[in-house]
């Protein structure tokens, strides 16, 4: 029992040891992190303490040579002072503190007093870089000002050089260029005035009013031979040029009104002052812009003569056409209005087709009102011949428009007319069927003829006759007379068709019985069928008459049919 209790004490002894290192190495570790803050802070304390703010403050010294530079040395004295004497003691008493509180193991305190610290520092760092950059900006100037100089004056010389060379191109304001070198010039004096008594603060305006000079001379170096030529020179010419087309064609009649060429001159010639007055104080804003613009409008305005010219060629072809075939249809409706009455009286006219015929009369004369304006338009000069050329197609699509519709009225009578003709021809044609197959039934003397065949006959002469009432009827119902025109043909055609075949079968009959003639004596039961046969051929049973026969010889002679059909071709022809 004693040894247990020893063997317990002993672990508790041991993990109270091990707890009490894990707690000593999990503090010495904390310890050691903050401290390591706290040390880069110091560092960086020391390193804005060390900033070579005063010494560059000094160098200011030897300037001090006018009140401006005195107020701003002690400016940046009291903002140095502040710095050393205020902020970074008080950083130092900071830094003092969070390592006391470290030391006491107070890590909530610490870690807040390093967030405070960390802040301030920064503050104090940037205003310190602030305090340097300004007074280097002093200190510094002379150096970078002088060698900004010494480029703005390599580009002077050059600008220089190169208006000498080209002087001839600027004509009337290369005397306000040289002026403006002059200026520039006088720039570059006031600038070592300006060194010479150290008025660094006034460095940095004559430095940037020298650039933006030479930058602008630049501009008008490249610009204004440009706006000379062309101002002076090139549209002056070009509009002179314009007036005199304009005034010729003109006088020859071409309306270009719409163009306001004479106003639009006046107004060139003016905005042409205008930018060539501003260019004398080289004021150059948009002027080559609005050159080449009056430029651009006045190449346009040749362009513009030229097709008004082949316009006009268009519109006198098209208007020449337009008139010719507008007099042809003219001409064609007066025709046809004055024979109206004999074609009413000749036809029976549907109301519609005289309704249609009168629109396309009263469209017609509204369309030579238009074309009566149009000419009254060309005459006096009034629209432009592009305008004119829109109008005389829009004329030309509406007479196409009427001839379309014309055409199809006269196509309607003209199909009157035709049918009348083809009734007229078409009852001569019905005369000689029906002439034929009476012609037919008389020179083949058959013995008897079918009743049924005379009463298609009386009907095929009933329709011819009324064709011929329909053509004395005065106006002629087209619509009746093609009917009976129809009815009669076909009566006709079946009629002739019925004689021909009617014929045939009594002739190929005939021929038949004949052929058998030569077996009679031989064979008795052909001898019956043939006397049969010719009792049916005179009753005018012509087709049985002909199968009898035939039926009867093939029995003795296969093929008979073949062999007498072509007996009755070689006949026939």
């Amino acid at each position: 029992m004693d040894k247990i209790i020893w063997i317990a004490l002993i672990i508790f002894v041991i993990a109270a040891i091990l707890i009490v290192v894990v707690l000593n190495v999990m503090q010495s570790r904390k310890n050691k992190k903050y401290k390591k803050l706290i040390d880069n802070l110091e560092y960086e304390k020391n390193v804005i303490a060390s900033a070579p703010v005063a010494p560059e403050l000094a160098k200011v010294e030897s300037y001090l040579k006018n009140e401006k530079l005195e107020v701003m040395y002690k400016d940046w004295q009291e903002r140095l002072n502040d710095i050393k004497e205020i902020r970074i003691p008080k950083i130092t008493d900071m830094l003092i503190e969070a390592e006391y509180s470290l030391s006491q193991m107070d890590y909530k305190s610490t870690m807040y007093k390093i967030a405070k610290l960390e802040m301030e520092i920064y503050k104090i760092r940037t205003k310190s870089e602030f305090l340097l950059d300004e007074i280097k900006e002093l200190t510094t100037s002379e150096e970078r000002s002088r060698a900004v100089i010494t480029k703005l004056k390599a580009n002077y010389r050059e600008l220089f050089e190169k208006f000498n060379e080209t002087k001839s191109e600027y004509g009337d304001m290369a005397p306000s260029i040289e002026l403006q070198f002059e200026n520039i010039a006088k720039r570059f004096e006031d600038f070592e005035n300006i060194m010479d008594k150290n008025e660094y603060e006034a460095v940095n305006p004559i430095v940037k009013a020298i650039e933006e000079m030479l930058k602008h001379m630049t501009v008008v170096l490249e610009e204004m031979p440009s706006i000379v030529l062309i101002g002076e020179g090139i549209l002056p010419k070009k509009m002179e040029e314009i007036k005199a087309i304009y005034e010729k064609m003109t006088s020859e009649g071409y309306p270009l009104d719409y163009l306001n060429v004479e106003f639009n001159i006046d107004e060139a010639n003016k905005k042409i002052k205008d930018i060539l007055d501003r260019a004398k104080i080289l004021d150059l804003e948009d002027s080559l812009f609005d050159l080449k613009v009056l430029t651009d409008y006045f190449e346009g305005l040749f362009t513009d003569f030229e097709k008004e010219k082949i316009i006009k060629a268009e519109y006198e072809e098209a208007n020449k056409t337009l008139k010719i075939k507008l007099d042809k249809t003219n001409r064609l409706i007066h025709d046809i209005f004055e024979q109206m009455d004999d074609l009413k009286n000749l036809y029976d006219l549907k109301p519609e087709d005289i309704q249609e015929l009168e629109s396309i009369k009263e469209g017609l004369m509204k369309l030579n009102d238009d074309y009566n304006t149009l000419t009254a338009h060309t005459s006096n000069h009034t629209f432009a011949y592009s305008k004119l050329t829109e109008e005389v197609e829009a004329l030309v699509v509406k007479l196409a428009e009427l001839e379309e519709r014309l055409d199809k009225s006269l196509n309607v009578l003209g199909s009157m007319h035709d049918d009348e003709q083809r009734a007229r021809q078409q009852l001569d044609e019905v005369n000689i069927l029906l002439k034929d197959a009476k012609g037919q039934i008389r020179n083949y003397n058959l013995p008897v003829i079918p009743n049924s065949y005379f009463i298609e006959l009386k009907e095929a002469g009933e329709a011819m006759r009324e064709i011929i009432k329909e053509l004395d009827k005065k106006p002629l119902t087209i619509e009746v007379l093609n009917t009976r025109v129809d009815t009669a043909r076909d009566l006709a055609l079946k009629l002739f068709g019925k004689t021909k075949e009617m014929i045939k079968t009594a002739m190929f009959a005939e021929m038949a019985i004949v052929y058998g003639n030569r077996y009679r004596s031989k064979e008795s039961e052909l001898d019956k069928n043939l006397t049969y046969s010719e009792l049916l051929f005179n009753k005018g049973e012509y087709q049985k008459s002909l199968e009898l026969t035939i039926n009867s010889l093939n029995k003795i002679e296969p093929g008979i049919y073949d062999k007498l059909l072509g007996f009755y071709k070689e006949e026939a022809q």
